[in-house]
């Protein structure tokens, strides 16, 4: 399905972002609050505090946007730079210090992650506030690969993982061309393009470059955040292949 959004405006335009990023996995049961409805609603509806407050259960992601605000001297984790450079790229992400992201991760990921710690602790002077960062350094799906549990792991990283694409059919379906996340056997690479059908939370023309997560495009991209997007995924993976 594709939806229409005439609201983007003013303060709307960040948590809305927000919302579309985030519903695809939350109504899998992959991360956020478990309300009925959670975050889905507001892809439609006017941003109110209901949806702010529903934004700060995504344990995994509101943390690293109160980080990136914190660095930009902004007091709103939802602003439209802070959510845009935690799901695609931008400028931001260089605010924020080696120091304040490694306590950030220390803080929230030690005790929790076990004997995992050590490569999340390694993985920090490269990292940054980004999505791409947790889904290969923090989540537990990267190390299962090496540790050749490969088909169920590879899925979700690949899905989870905001990749882009290319928008090559509209209608009764949705047609992007990507490239698939593959293993190597050592490394995650980008596969050879596939052609996929999705579902779009945007308006999209053929020939639209787009960004996309668990199947559905969550943004239009225009030159610079495809840029952003793709330089910061690939030096994640970079730094996934180096670790």
């Amino acid at each position: 399905m594709t939806t229409t959004d005439t609201s983007d405006v003013g303060d709307a335009i960040g948590p809305r972002r927000f919302a579309r990023f985030a519903t695809p996995p939350n109504q899998l049961g992959y991360c956020g609050p478990s309300a009925a409805g959670g975050l889905a609603p507001y892809l439609d509806e006017p941003v109110d505090r209901g949806m702010r407050e529903l934004a700060t259960q995504f344990e995994g992601a509101y943390p690293y946007l109160r980080l990136l605000a914190g660095a930009h001297g902004c007091d709103d984790p939802l602003d439209p730079d802070v959510v845009e450079a935690y799901w695609i790229g931008n400028h931001l992400l260089g605010d924020v210090t080696t120091f304040d992201f490694g306590n950030s991760i220390d803080d929230r990921f030690r005790r929790r992650a076990g004997a995992a710690w050590n490569h999340i602790d390694e993985s920090i002077p490269a990292g940054v506030a980004h999505h791409s960062y947790h889904v290969l350094h923090v989540m537990p799906w990267a190390g299962l690969l090496q540790r050749d549990v490969v088909d169920e792991p590879l899925r979700i990283i690949d899905q989870c993982c905001v990749t882009w694409g290319r928008v090559v059919e509209t209608g009764a379906v949705t047609l992007v061309s990507r490239r698939p996340l593959v293993w190597s056997g050592s490394a995650l690479e980008l596969g050879p393009a596939t052609i996929e059908s999705v579902t779009s939370t945007v308006e999209v023309e053929v020939g639209d470059r787009v960004a996309l997560h668990w199947g559905v495009v969550c943004e239009r991209l225009d030159p610079r955040q495809l840029a952003w997007l793709q330089r910061t995924t690939l030096d994640q993976l970079h730094t996934f292949a180096a670790g």
